[in-house]
C-alpha cells in the first residue's frame, strides 16, 4: 500500500480570494501563478462565465513542503463549529512567558489581518498556552 505523499485542505467559503490572501499572509504562502496564456489571475477569471468567476482560488507553499490550500464558494455561510481546524505553530520550544508573549504578538499581527482572537488559554499543569482565534469568514484556528 502506497502512502500519501501530498495532500491539500480545502475552506468552504463566500469569498474564495478574500479568505486565500488572509491565508497567505498567515502562512506565508503565495498565489500560484495563473494558468498557461493568463498573464494575471484577473485575465483568467474575465475569461470565464459570470456564474464562474470568484467560484474558487488557491494558494502554495513557495517552499513546496506545506499542502497546497483551496477555497471554493459555497453558498451556505458557516453554521457550526469547525470539525477539523488549523493550529498555527508559532510557539514550539518556547514556554512560559516567552510563548505567551510569541502567541500574542502573532495574534496581534493576525487581528490586523481581520482575524478574531475568541480565547486566550493560559497554561496549566499539563498544557502550555495557546490562542484560539478565527478568520476573515469565522473558521476557527488556533496559534499555538
Amino acid at each position: 500500500m502506497s502512502s500519501v505523499k501530498q495532500f491539500q485542505v480545502t475552506f468552504d467559503c463566500a469569498n474564495p480570494e478574500r479568505v486565500a490572501r488572509f491565508w497567505c499572509e498567515v502562512l506565508g504562502y503565495v498565489v500560484p501563478t495563473p494558468p498557461e496564456g493568463f498573464a494575471t489571475w484577473g485575465e483568467y477569471e474575465a475569461s470565464l462565465p459570470p456564474k464562474d468567476q470568484g467560484a474558487w482560488f488557491a494558494c502554495q507553499d513557495p517552499t513546496g513542503v506545506g499542502p497546497r490550500m483551496y477555497f471554493q464558494r459555497v453558498p451556505e455561510g458557516k453554521v457550526a463549529k469547525n470539525r477539523v481546524h488549523l493550529d498555527v505553530r508559532v510557539g514550539t520550544g518556547l514556554v512560559g512567558e516567552e510563548r505567551l508573549a510569541t502567541l500574542q504578538a502573532e495574534c496581534d499581527r493576525l487581528v490586523a489581518l481581520g482575524a478574531v482572537c475568541t480565547k486566550v488559554l493560559l497554561a496549566d499543569e499539563e498544557n502550555e498556552s495557546c490562542i484560539n482565534m478565527q478568520d476573515v469568514e469565522g473558521n476557527e484556528f488556533c496559534i499555538d
